[in-house]
């Protein structure tokens, strides 16, 4: 079992800002796909308060690129909420793997911190608890980083974001994709990991091969996090 240092879930001030200012080179980055959703959004038809609202109360920039293929006059309730639950179905697996650091603070601030869980503030703080260190600043702090320049990028794109017509093909839509990959590999290393990741990648791939388009997203992340749930490091006082 993995043992929790003390101080470990520790979410102070100063953690937070440090956070803050550690995620802020990466969301250079943000901002180029927060410029490209918002040309796409008002090439959508899409108003400005609309445009600014989801990347505020949603902050999920490929699930909101997804919405944008299915809007139209007539929206597709149901076939739009399960898109973006696919999408965002990998939150499952993060949530399992923080739990064990989020479950020391009061339900309010669990869930607050949760509610800017991106790829790269998760992958982040799990090196940081891995190294025995307090991660959760850097989840909040990090996340609200990503999440003011994401919103940052999509204002910038209602107005400037004409010379960014396809980042694709500049290669910009691997740079976070790439930058997980290297973190998890230098991550947390342990048995439970090794199989949560195994069980998430094995369901993900029979769900490809087996099940409807997409659903693969959602069986990966509910079987990993579903085992990572119940799988629960013991805390261990130092």
């Amino acid at each position: 079992m993995l043992s929790i240092e003390k101080g470990a879930a520790r979410l102070q001030r100063d953690d937070v800002l440090a956070g803050f200012k550690k995620l802020l080179p990466i969301s250079v980055f943000v901002v180029i796909f927060g410029v490209a959703f918002g040309l796409a959004a008002v090439q959508t038809g899409l108003d400005e308060v609309s445009i600014l609202s989801m990347s505020t109360l949603v902050f999920a920039g490929a699930s909101q690129f997804a919405v944008l293929k299915l809007w139209g006059t007539q929206v597709p309730l149901v076939p739009l909420m399960v898109t973006v639950f696919a999408v965002n179905a990998r939150h499952l697996l993060m949530g399992a793997t923080l739990y064990p650091w989020l479950r020391e603070l009061p339900r309010a601030k669990r869930y607050g911190v949760m509610l800017v869980v991106s790829d790269a503030n998760w992958a982040m703080a799990m090196q940081a608890f891995a190294r025995g260190e307090a991660g959760l600043g850097l989840v909040l702090g990090g996340g609200l980083a990503l999440w003011s320049t994401w919103i940052l990028g999509t204002w910038l794109g209602l107005y400037f974001g004409s010379a960014i017509r396809d980042p694709v093909s500049l290669g910009l839509d691997m740079v976070m994709g790439c930058f997980l990959l290297a973190m998890v590999i230098g991550g947390q290393k342990n048995l439970r990991i090794l199989v949560i990741w195994c069980v998430a990648a094995a369901s993900s791939l029979l769900a490809y091969w087996y099940l409807p388009e997409n659903s693969h997203v959602v069986v990966g992340a509910l079987a990993g996090g579903i085992l990572g749930a119940f799988w629960v490091e013991k805390k261990i006082e130092h």
